[in-house]
């Protein structure tokens, strides 16, 4: 199904240009809507979503800089484009200053013009390799991942196990200058320490006992592409030190190999712990941690993000149904407003479990709330989004890393103490449960 797209917003007071940008954006697909003025322009967003606006700067009485900063009062995830002249630098500097996404110097060619809009268009269903961002925080999100797609710059995506950090990653590799080149994604929690650095980096033949050949590490895989380093602060120590001259130098040695590979490619690194706070504890570099927080980026959990939840449900309903032989089953409204009351601890990867566990109970052509299995709303989640309350000793309680402790140790007692099945139910990796009961038990909160 080809991708629909909400229209564009043009804002031009001269009514031949207004006109031509109208036709080009039409030929070329792309439906719009063009108004005369900012106060016009302001009232149309107010009556209809748009997925980007174009505005002419030089506009009385309401000129472009004025609308760009009314528009991120309003709405801060509009992607905004403002047309210019090569006299007007300083406008475009101050526009720059206000929030706008890009702006097009005049005159400018129609290409140019749909270059632009395509650099910041954002998806609105699950065509863009199963991107769906429907809610406010989610096109802010992917916003932000637009711009920095298109530049080199290394990215550290943070967010709470299942957010979607990979679908963020592939994401910007998809509309970066190296989308002809391939994705490699490398989680460091899932291998074991002694074979992770002959993964990443490679090996020559005989450089330990099995290599029996050379072997390409992922670094080198992903030449003229991006490599996502997933769960980076999983990585042991001694390992760290080694990305870090690999990151500074841009090259890279294979185990048991003298001669150094040059890099061309972009490095995205994951974490869905506090960085910050790993570092403070001695348990990741400083130094590694600055390298790659070049962009960083918060990835808001599922709960904060209510708008894409049911549109989320119905893909991978669509998905997963069609892999089971089950194409055509549907959400009732009910299980929709299941779904859209629930908290979501272990974010969208809770979902999807959840949508594939329905399919399988369901036998009808709909999936009913008795099929979710989603248990009662849980209390804590109020207590989740109010401010943290001060500790004796100073601290501030961070509630959320509460409502995480208690949501492991409880599906841990669940399951027996099973921690293959804990991990399953969790949906992280062996290695990430074994670091936080170590940090539970120092904190006195689990003997097991």
């Amino acid at each position: 199904m080809a991708e629909q797209h909400l229209p564009i917003l043009v804002v031009e007071d001269d009514a031949s240009l207004r006109e031509a940008i109208s036709d080009t954006l039409e030929l070329a697909g792309r439906p719009a809507v063009a108004v005369d003025s900012g106060e016009a322009a302001l009232k149309a967003l107010g009556e209809q979503a748009f997925s980007i606006v174009v505005s002419d700067v030089r506009m009385m009485p309401m000129d472009g800089i004025a609308l760009l900063k009314e528009i991120r009062r309003r709405l801060p995830h509009l992607p905004v484009v403002l047309m210019t002249a090569y006299a007007e630098v300083d406008k475009a500097v101050d526009a720059m200053r206000s929030g706008a996404c890009d702006f097009l110097l005049k005159p400018f060619e129609p290409a140019a013009l749909l270059a632009h809009i395509n650099k910041y268009q954002l998806p609105e269903g699950g065509d863009d390799g199963g991107v769906i961002a429907l809610d406010p925080a989610s096109r802010d999100l992917f916003a932000i991942a637009g711009r920095v797609a298109q530049t080199d710059a290394t990215v550290l995506l943070t967010g709470e196990s299942g957010v979607g950090k990979e679908v963020v990653a592939r994401y910007i590799h998809r509309h970066s200058a190296r989308r002809a080149g391939s994705f490699v994604a490398i989680n460091c929690a899932a291998i074991p320490d002694s074979l992770l650095e002959a993964t990443l980096f490679g090996y020559e033949k005989g450089a330990f006992t099995g290599a029996q050949q050379a072997q390409a590490g992922k670094f080198e895989q992903a030449q003229g592409g991006t490599l996502l380093l997933d769960e980076v602060t999983e990585m042991p120590p001694g390992l760290q030190a080694k990305l870090l001259r690999v990151l500074q130098e841009r090259e890279v040695e294979r185990v048991g190999g003298k001669k150094p590979v040059p890099l061309d490619i972009r490095i995205i690194a994951t974490s869905n712990r506090d960085m910050a706070e790993a570092v403070a504890k001695g348990g990741f570099r400083e130094d590694l941690y600055y390298r790659l927080n070049v962009f960083p980026v918060a990835i808001p959990p599922l709960r904060h993000r209510p708008q894409d939840v049911v549109a989320i449900a119905r893909h991978f309903v669509v998905d997963h149904g069609g892999r089971l032989g089950r194409p055509g089953v549907a959400l009732a409204p009910a299980a929709e407003a299941a779904l859209a009351a629930h908290d979501w601890p272990g974010n969208v990867r809770e979902l999807e479990n959840v949508i594939q566990r329905a399919l399988i109970l369901s036998t009808g052509s709909q999936i009913g709330p008795e099929h979710l299995h989603l248990g009662p709303p849980r209390p804590q989640a109020e207590a989740a989004a109010a401010p943290a309350e001060p500790l004796q000793d100073g601290k501030r309680a961070d509630n959320m890393k509460d409502l995480e402790r208690e949501h492991i140790l409880r599906t841990l007692a669940e399951v027996g103490g099973s921690r293959k099945a804990a991990i399953e139910r969790l949906g992280i990796s062996e290695r990430t449960l074994r670091y936080k009961l170590q940090q539970y038990r120092d904190e006195g909160h689990f003997s097991g």
